[in-house]
Parts: C-alpha cells; structure tokens; sequence
C-alpha cells in the first residue's frame, strides 16, 4: 500500500476504470446464472469461485459483487477521477501500480488517474481483480457474468472500455493471503451416470492413464490427451443434461471435463464426475500440464 494516499468512506462515490489493454482475455464474472438450464443457458461464472470471492472480501466487497477474470495477466487499467482498493488472487502475478510493484493476496491502493498493470503469471493461468464497489455493468438473468459459449452476459473487454463501479461498501481487510500448496495434477472423480459405456477394464484405464491437458481447452471444457480410451457400448445417447465437472467420452475417446461454460445437454456419455471441490483446480491448468484422474 502506498500509505501516501487517503481513501474515500465507505459508501462514497463511485469511479470507473477505461481499459487500456485487456491482456489474452480479461472477462467479468461473478457467482454465475444458476437456475437456467432449462432454458439451454449454462452457469457461467468464475472458474475458481473460491479465488475470485477472496479477492471480494480482501476490498470490502460483498459475494454477488462483479471482478475480472484475467487469463495470463497482461490486463492494464486506467483510473477515473475517484481511486480504489484493488486485490488480485489466483496465478500470481506482478502487479504494476502507476510503475511500481505491487504484491497479490492483499488490498492496494490504486489512485485516481493511475494504471494498473497485470504481469503475466510463472504457473497457472488466470488471476481474479477485485475492485472495491465491484464490477457495475448491467446484469443479465440476474448475474454479470460474461458466458463465452452461449454469449450472454458482458462480451470480453475490448480496449477502450469504460467499466462503472459501485460504491465501496466496506473497508479493505487488513490481512495479506499467502499461496496454497503446489497442485499435484490430481483431479478426484466417481463414477458418472453412464460409466456402464466404460466397463471395468475402461475405468481402470481411464484412472491409469496419464493424461495431459488438450490445446483446444477453454471455459466450456478442459480437454484431456492421451491413449484413446474404447467405449464397452456401441451405438449413441439422446441428449441429456450435464453437470458442472462431468467427464465426457466424446467419439474419440479423449475425455473432456466441463467447466462453468458447458452445454447444458450433450449426447455424448458422461463416464465420470470431477468431485466438486476439484473443479476450481482446473481453472489453473495449462496446455500439455499433466492430469491424474484419482477415485473418490
């Protein structure tokens, strides 16, 4: 913190910052849109809910408040006349604050008129920005989240955006959060609704192999390379519904994880399941990163 610079009160004016440049893919995203899936509109949402509401609570912000997804840092902001306190958590990254470093896992100061810089991440592969008032663009089905499959929500930022932001709610929480223990390429799964198309023999190939993450990978789903896996049925599925971190076995044989912008039908079996506490590891995976499927 600059230490330099007195901070409006809570509940004070709100600012904006303009985009400058918004790195590979800077989006908004909050808790997502659930309850629409009947409607053929998926979740969406951070991918690391848990990363992106931290950074919530290190500004003073509330759960529903918007942040910004940032894939491989690049992401510069410039602010309006009024400042605010800024957090960064997920893949660490150098943050640059009117040219000076900044670190991630704590609230800093950001002055009115100054830039802010990501740098790009050493491991992982997304950060989450809180800005104090959050994110205020105008919701869509209830969330600001932007949903790269079914285009709904804010489209990505584009420089030359001017984003709105709320009034600070709360004071900054005066703690610095350190990183968590390195993640060992381990995703836990069960068996999912149609594993019968696996067989015995394909499950215990499909946890012994050593897969790798697929180039075509993105928000919708995280695609997995290896020995092609054969299904034990012949033959194809009417649609059915999918769930967050279902483990798909299209006609290739590679599996493909869902993530928060998956379809909400597929017609293609769902073998396993990602637990549930599993699926925000994924929003940190690259390219060619090594993936263990482990039973749980």
């Amino acid at each position: 913190m600059t230490g330099a610079v007195t901070a409006p009160a809570a509940g004070g004016p709100a600012g904006h910052v303009e985009v400058l440049d918004p790195g590979p893919l800077t989006l908004v995203q909050d808790r997502g849109r659930p309850g629409h899936a009947h409607l053929g509109v998926p979740r969406a949402g951070a991918l690391d809910p848990a990363a992106a509401a931290l950074a919530g609570r290190l500004v003073g912000n509330g759960p529903d408040d918007a942040v910004l997804e940032v894939l491989l840092g690049g992401l510069v902001l410039r602010w309006g006349p009024v400042g605010a306190w800024v957090a960064v958590t997920g893949a660490p990254v150098t943050v640059w604050v009117g040219g000076r470093a900044r670190s991630t896992g704590r609230a800093e100061w950001v002055p009115a008129g100054a830039t802010l810089r990501l740098g790009p991440p050493p491991v992982g592969l997304r950060s989450w920005v809180a800005v104090a008032g959050g994110i205020a663009v105008d919701p869509v089905l209830g969330s600001r989240s932007c949903d790269t499959l079914a285009g709904v929500g804010p489209a990505p930022l584009a420089p030359g955006d001017v984003l709105p932001l709320g009034p600070r709610q709360a004071p900054p929480a005066p703690v610095v959060v350190r990183p968590g223990p390195a993640y060992d390429g381990a995703l836990g799964v069960s068996a999912g609704p149609r594993a019968d198309w696996l067989g015995r023999a394909g499950w215990e190939r499909l946890l012994a192999t050593p897969w790798r993450v697929g180039g075509g990978s993105d928000r919708v789903g995280l695609r997995l390379e290896g020995e092609p896996l054969a299904r034990a049925c012949e033959g194809e599925l009417a649609s059915e519904g999918v769930v967050l971190g279902a483990v798909q076995l299209p006609p290739d044989g590679r599996p493909v994880v869902f993530l928060a912008d998956h379809p909400t039908t597929g017609g293609y079996p769902v073998v396993a399941v990602v637990v549930a506490e599993h699926v925000a590891r994924c929003a940190q995976l690259r390219p060619g990163d090594p993936v263990r499927l482990v039973a749980r």
